[in-house]
This record gives structure tokens, sequence and C-alpha cells, in this order.
């Protein structure tokens, strides 16, 4: 018989803490929820309260149910009132030496049988559990924020953990209703191993001023459909939480640079920039605490106007020149021949010497845009006697809301401005960057799927595994694996070669499981 869990004791009862004490408790299991003083237990306890009153306010909770459950809340400060608890979990602050000491007092407080889980998001479990008389007894648990609402759990076994403390741990986790993935203890482990990086990256697009936060975010939630832009995201995690997880993941992942947090990142924590909790980061807030952005120094102006543009010409024959054909129409743009348009569209993979000859075609002034996004638009404008006419226009298909406007080192303020408006007349976002590999979106994208195909390749764990973690724990539309096989392995092994060949950055090297399925003609399920 698996252990019946009838007491849990919480400790650090932060935003993560107090939600992990309202998951227990409204499944019926009784909670002892402990701070480290009576002011910090009152916070705690006045976070959980203002959750399950939200969820009454908003029709998720009975008020009856809201009682039950603050009824199966006992609060404590001090670690002595976890003495009968069969499972304490910590939520405290991510620094290995306070995590240590707390688990070596755990471990005297707590009766024998019971099991230590910490919620670390990204030290070492096996560190963590060595401070204890218990190895064998301690596991990582990391819930996901808010707690009451992500389903997965990261079930994290070290190489000590006892078989019956994981498969007892993966029992509560559905007992609760959540997904658990069971992992071994490796730093970031799924979710953060492959979403920091992500992140850091987007921050070094910021601190190049290779493209604006607004159009980094805009970029990915309208290009990939996440619920969040990156910035954003960094805003709420904390810019100093943000810092721990990436220099921790730095030194035990391989030392691997794109983990290793952006100077920006180490400015912003240093000035007191931390994201909401402080009310500025990446972006200015209401107030601490609060999710209202208000403008800045930062925020840009309204876009001028930029002259009209009536007569388009899209030159191509694929469904990709089609697709544009028909969004220009539908926007009530005229479609003409090449010499008499003021906007010209190369749509035929980049093309160097249709991009000439288009040159001497058009009359004077018209934009010159190309939808070529495997090789550097600065070599089509080179082929042409008027760059500063030249620009990228990467569209994404007719659903997707947002188009990448990729500027040359060439292009001039008013061509980048003509392209931004006529991607706003068809009644989408323009996301003005640099002309480098990948642009925004699958310059942040790719290596976020190769990332995922290298823990595959590792044995580390399951594209399903790894598709749940991401939906589940972060939230995203579709799991990597899922997207890998949509976009097309060939396609994705293309684009990250670029990138790769670009900067030569070994963690952008493709994966070689990647390469060998490309080779092979197969997809990640093969079912």
């Amino acid at each position: 018989m698996g252990r019946e869990f009838a007491t849990v004791g919480v400790v650090g009862l932060g935003m993560m803490g107090a939600g992990i004490v309202e998951v227990f408790a409204r499944n019926g299991v009784a909670v002892t929820a402990v701070e480290i003083d009576a002011e910090a237990l009152r916070r705690g306890e006045a976070t959980l309260r203002g959750s399950v009153e939200r969820a009454v306010r908003r029709g998720k909770l009975a008020e009856a149910d809201r009682d039950a459950l603050l009824g199966r809340v006992t609060f404590a400060a001090g670690l002595g009132a976890l003495g009968a608890a069969d499972l304490v979990i910590e939520a405290v602050p991510e620094r290995l030496e306070i995590k240590r000491r707390l688990f070596a007092d755990l471990d005297r407080v707590c009766k024998p049988g019971a099991i230590l889980a910490t919620n670390t998001s990204s030290l070492s479990v096996t560190e963590i559990a060595v401070a204890t008389g218990r190895p064998g007894q301690v596991i990582g648990m990391h819930f996901f924020n808010p707690a009451p609402v992500m389903k997965l759990v990261e079930v994290v076994r070290t190489v000590v953990t006892a078989d019956d403390v994981v498969a007892d741990v993966e029992a509560l986790c559905a007992r609760l209703g959540k997904v658990g993935v069971t992992i071994g203890d490796r730093a970031g482990f799924i979710a953060n191993a492959l979403l920091f990086g992500y992140l850091n990256q987007a921050a070094a697009m910021v601190e190049s001023r290779y493209a604006t936060r607004e159009d980094i975010d805009a970029a990915m939630r309208l290009g990939c459909g996440l619920p969040m832009g990156p910035l954003t995201l960094l805003d709420l995690i904390g810019l100093d939480t943000a810092y721990e997880v990436l220099d921790t993941m730095y030194r035990r992942g391989g030392r691997d640079r794109r983990h290793a947090p952006v100077p920006l990142i180490r400015q912003m924590v240093t000035a007191g920039l931390l994201g909401r909790k402080s009310g500025r980061g990446f972006y200015t807030y209401e107030k601490p605490g609060s999710a209202v952005v208000v403008p800045d120094e930062a925020t840009p102006h309204p876009a001028a106007e930029a002259p009209g543009v009536v007569k388009v010409a899209v030159v191509g024959s694929g469904p990709e020149a089609a697709g544009i054909v028909e969004a220009f129409a539908a926007a009530g743009h005229e479609l003409v021949e090449a010499a008499d348009a003021d906007l010209v569209i190369e749509a035929e993979a980049g093309d160097p010497a249709l991009l000439a000859s288009l040159d001497e075609t058009c009359k004077p002034g018209v934009v010159l845009a190309t939808t070529a996004s495997s090789r550097p638009v600065v070599e089509l404008a080179a082929a042409t006697g008027r760059p500063a006419d030249v620009v990228g226009l990467h569209f994404f298909g007719p659903a997707v809301g947002v188009v990448e406007v990729v500027r040359t080192i060439r292009t001039s303020a008013a061509t980048v401005a003509t392209a931004a408006a006529v991607c706003r007349s068809l009644g989408k976002q323009p996301v003005v960057c640099g002309d480098r590999a990948g642009f925004v979106v699958n310059a942040l994208l790719l290596p976020y799927l190769n990332d995922a195909v290298k823990m595959v390749e590792a044995a580390y764990s399951t594209p399903d595994d790894i598709d749940n973690a991401m939906k589940l724990g972060c939230g995203y539309p579709t799991g990597p694996f899922e997207l890998l096989d949509a976009i097309g392995p060939d396609v994705a092994l293309t684009l990250l070669r670029a990138q790769y060949r670009e900067v030569r950055e070994p963690g952008l090297s493709p994966a070689p499981l990647l390469e060998h399925l490309v080779t092979a003609g197969r997809t990640f399920r093969l079912g």
C-alpha cells in the first residue's frame, strides 16, 4: 500500500508556496502552512485568502467550498508544527544554501517516514538531499505558477530517491488533478531548461537594440500563439529570480553561453528593476505588484502616417505569393504590374537576379520587398542600385497577425516606415528588426526546438513528456515536437543551420538526432 499523505506541510508562503497550499487544501488534504515569523505568516495567509476570494468572485469556487478549503489549513510560525506531516514541501527562495539548511532542520523535526520535497526550479535536488540523513526520501516537486491553475508538476528523482517514494508522489500528483512528469536531476529540468534560454536570448535582443520590447513580445504572441511575450514573462517571473535560475543553469548545465545571464539582466537586478514585483522591469507598471503597464520613456510614439501605398505587385508563383496577393486584394490594394507599382514584393525565395531585374523595371522611389527568410536581406539589396529602398517582409501565413519588417544596414527610415504602414493596412502587426538569421520569431523559436531534440537525444525525457511539460507548465498552445512535425524537421534544420553559420555559437549547432531524422525522411512521431 502506498502512503496516504493525510497531512502535508508547506514551508514558505510567497506566491508559489501559498498556491501549493491552495492546491492541497482544494483537494481535501490537511495542510500545515509554515513561515519563518509571524509577519511573514500574516502576509502568506493574506496571499492565500486573496487567491480563494478571487476564485469565489469569478465563480470558480463556491463560498461553502472556500470555507472548507480554509478550514483545512493550519498556519504556524516555525518548523516545530511539522512533526506529524507525511510530506513537507518547501517553497523558500531559490538559494542552495538556504534550502540545504532548511532540509537539515526538517530532517531533525519531521517523523522518520516523512517525505521531504523541494519546489526548486533549477537547483540540484541531489545537493539538497544530501544535507539530510534520509536522501532516499527526498524528491523534487516542481509546481508552476499559478499552482492552482497550471496542471504540470515535474517530479524530480535523484540517483538515490527510493522507487516507492517516486511512485507515491506520482500517485499524489494524480490525486491533485495534476500531470506528473518524472525526470532526472538535471539543471532546469524540462520546462525551465527550454524556457530560460529563450528568455535570455530575448533580453539580449533588447540589450543590443535589435528590436524593441514591444515588437519582440508581439512577435512571439502573434507569431507563435504564446500566452505572453518573453519580456512580459520575465517581468512576471522577476528579474532577480530569472538571474538566479540562469546563473544556476549556466554553472550546472555545461556552461552553455546561452544560459549565461546577459549583462542587462544583472544590471536591472542591481538597479532594483525586478519586474512587476518592484513596479518596473522591462516595462513600467501602475504600482509594485500590478499587472497594468503604463507608458514610460521607452514607449513608442504613435506611428506617423507613411506615404500611401495603393498599387502593389507580387512577383512569385508559389503558395506564399498567392497568399500575399489575396491579403492585399482583401485590404483594398490594387494589384498591378511591377512597372506601375508603389510596392513590389519578391516572393521567389530570395533571388538576387530577380531583384536586379526589378531594379531596372521599377520606377524611382518604389519600395522593393523580399520575403526571403533563409538568406540575408542585404545580399539581395546589394544586387540593386537602390539598397535604401529594399526591405524584408517576412509573412507567416493568412491566419498569423504579424509580419517581420527587416531593415538592413542600408535600408532608409522612410522605407521601414512605409513597409510598417503597409503591414498595418493588412490588419497585421509590424515587427521591425535587424537583418539577422531567423529575424525575431525563428531566432527565438528554433534554438528552443533544438534544445528539446537534444533532451530526447540524451534520453532525458520523451517527446510526449516534453510536449506536456511545455503545454501544461508554460501554457504553450503546442509542444516543441508537435511544432517540429508541423514545421517539418527538414525546414527546421535548414533554419538552424543558417543561424549556426552566422554566429558559430556551439549551443545553436543542430542536434545530430534532428539531422538523422531529416536524412531518413522521418518525423518525431513515427506511429
